[in-house]
């Protein structure tokens, strides 16, 4: 592709959500699916633009504007407020002045997508919906996007058909919807999905200023100790296992800051169940954050919850953790609430789902066992 053709089609992608590769420092699950309890926290170099020598200094978003043939300087301007547009590797505002040498990037929270996107006629659970942007609230083993093994039946395939567009040789329209954050194949619930520009650089910048509600339930091993309490540790790639992260210290410098805020909301010994609001969305945030404190969530196979982690040693209760196991065949993670400023009338939008029935079915399996045991005290 000619450096004119990029510079010209740059910003006419914004819908093309690809692969999401291992080698580009996002992790693929055992599906191929990309994972994350966040706002997509990694981004992809889309065009670059080397300042000459000679270039006298302008605003960076003129700059852009002279440069970008068929991109208006709205859009532009757009794209820098969602911190899209980076000068040496920093963000930088409108105003920034551009000066010889400088090294302009525009990034995306995407690559560069070359594959085709046909609509299936996939249900979907609508929370929310505008002429701007709609909610759905995904069901767990529904893969957000096609790419290796899932070239069909993902949640684009989906929206595709409910929008009423198609993409590739015969596609007339290329707005899949776009995707601003994900949550991975094997987590159910809220997530939103922009259906122009503004709305996705408007919910971006949200994201990226850490202004997003959002509340998760889970089921973690163990006895929690406290019934509230922060994890603040920095998360990066596991440098033993390139499809794990983990939690380092703040000060060691290594991987990107991570909050996040827990609370009891119901002890069943040797399970808890909690709700977790995260102040920053890192990839495995939640999974990874919980794992470094002891407690792992339930039937995580990535971190190690997929085994007895506490209990008793007894046959009766592995045969009671098997069939657990088999109820919630997946890590027990849902995105209850979800709450933004909408991007165009600045509305405030708060929606909150139901905790699925999976998750339902084991929480009441677990009740019912810790109120077995306690009868077996009393007696």
């Amino acid at each position: 592709m000619s450096q004119r053709t990029r510079r010209d089609n740059i910003f006419d992608n914004f819908s093309n959500i690809d692969e999401y590769l291992e080698e580009q420092e996002i992790p693929l699950d055992g599906e191929g699916q990309m994972d994350g309890e966040g706002e997509i926290d990694s981004m992809f170099e889309h065009y670059r633009f080397p300042v000459d020598k000679g270039q006298t200094m302008l605003r960076v978003d003129k700059y852009l504007t002279q440069h970008m043939e068929k991109t208006s300087r709205h859009r532009i301007q757009l794209a820098i407020d969602a911190g899209y547009v980076r000068v040496n590797e920093k963000v930088v505002k409108a105003n920034y002045k551009v000066k010889p040498n400088d090294l302009i990037t525009i990034v995306m929270p995407y690559q560069r997508r070359g594959m085709e996107i046909r609509p299936e006629n996939i249900p979907l659970d609508v929370a929310y919906e505008d002429e701007d942007l709609l909610v759905v609230n995904k069901p767990a083993g529904l893969v957000v996007h096609p790419g290796h093994g899932h070239f069909s039946g993902t949640l684009i395939n989906a929206l595709a058909f409910h929008l009423g567009v198609s993409q590739g040789p015969d596609g007339a329209d290329e707005r899949m919807g776009i995707l601003v954050h994900r949550i991975d194949k094997n987590t159910s619930g809220l997530l939103v999905v922009a259906k122009n520009d503004q709305a996705q650089m408007g919910l971006a910048k949200q994201f990226f200023d850490h202004t997003i509600e959002r509340k998760y339930i889970a089921i973690v091993w163990g006895n929690v100790k406290e019934d509230e309490g922060t994890v603040t540790a920095n998360i990066g790639r596991d440098p033993n296992d390139r499809m794990r992260f983990r939690a380092f210290d703040p000060e060691s410098g290594i991987g990107k800051h991570a909050v996040t805020h827990y609370k009891v909301l119901e002890r069943f010994g040797y399970v808890t169940l909690i709700e977790c609001k995260l102040e920053t969305g890192r990839t495995h945030q939640i999974r990874v954050h919980m794992n470094s404190i002891g407690h792992p969530l339930f039937n995580d196979d990535r971190y190690g919850g997929d085994r007895i982690l506490n209990g008793t040693i007894y046959s009766k209760y592995k045969q009671f953790i098997d069939n657990c196991f088999k109820l919630l065949p997946r890590h027990a993670l849902h995105a209850k609430t979800l709450g933004f400023e909408h991007p165009v009338t600045g509305k405030h939008i708060f929606l909150e789902n139901n905790i699925p029935d999976d998750m339902l079915a084991l929480i009441a399996k677990w009740r019912n066992y810790a109120m077995s045991k306690v009868l077996e005290e009393e007696e």
